[in-house]
């Protein structure tokens, strides 16, 4: 036994323990089948004898084999691809698959476009505020709530203030009367420790909200390129005008100074 010898045992059991870990983990890695790529089989990646064809236009071919198959793919200049890997025997379509992923692309692109996400807004008061600093913060909740987002207002009590929560209660009602055009008390103000909190809800949804947002951007888009010619032409008379009036009016004063 060397004198280091004590060593060994642990060491020994350390360096097993890790073996088995990196084993454990290289078999979980094995089993799961590496990385899962989200994208259909296309061509020659597709391994079955058969498939259930589709034609380009939604026709239902049939069974055909794969040779066949990717034999009429080349024919018609497009791609086999796998669209039901999980049927037996699975179902390929005939496509073009790059303007297919185009248009899927494109697709979503829009869905997450118009897609609408709750937002609450938090605006926070004192009960003593200055009168401009409450329409800046009035200004603030009327733009969330034309936004469609819902606003969490919190009235914040500091020392003798927290015994007189009357100030924050009518602060609020008045705020909630001021911007009940744009919306409605959705929570009753309430007591939270030394705050008085009062969520106020849109009457527009978010998606009213975004479409109004786009048609009124559009508008103005429109507005800037439909009056910016106009505008040039106008200048550009004015720029020709004005050299013909004076170029008339030198001759007129030289005989008379004569």
């Amino acid at each position: 036994m060397s004198r280091w010898g004590f060593f060994h045992g642990p060491a020994r059991l350390v360096c097993r323990n890790r073996r088995y870990v990196a084993v454990r983990q290289a078999a979980a890695w094995c089993y799961r089948g590496g990385s899962i790529s989200a994208e259909p089989r296309i061509n020659d990646r597709i391994r079955v004898p058969e498939v259930r064809l589709v034609g380009p236009s939604g026709e239902q071919v049939g069974i055909v084999p794969l040779a066949k198959a990717l034999e009429l793919a080349q024919e018609y200049d497009l791609d086999l691809v796998e669209v039901a890997a999980t049927a037996r025997p699975p179902v390929c379509k005939l496509m073009d698959y790059g303007k297919f992923k185009y248009e899927s692309a494109m697709k979503a692109r829009e869905a997450r476009k118009n897609q609408a996400h709750t937002v609450i807004k938090e605006m926070k008061l004192r009960p003593k505020i200055d009168p401009h600093d409450y329409d800046t913060k009035k200004g603030h909740v009327v733009r969330f709530l034309k936004q469609g987002d819902k606003v969490k207002i919190t009235i914040m009590f500091r020392g003798r203030e927290q015994s007189r929560p009357e100030l924050g209660f009518r602060l609020l009602q008045r705020l909630a009367s001021d911007v009940e055009e744009l919306g409605f008390i959705e929570s009753n103000p309430k007591q939270d420790g030394r705050n008085m909190i009062m969520v106020l809800g849109p009457h527009k949804k978010k998606t009213e909200a975004m479409a109004e947002a786009r048609e009124a951007q559009a508008a103005r888009k429109a507005e800037r390129q439909g009056y910016a010619p106009d505008d040039d032409a106008e200048a550009a008379d004015e720029a020709v005008e004005a050299p013909a009036e004076t170029t008339s009016e030198a001759p007129a004063e030289t005989p008379s100074e004569a």
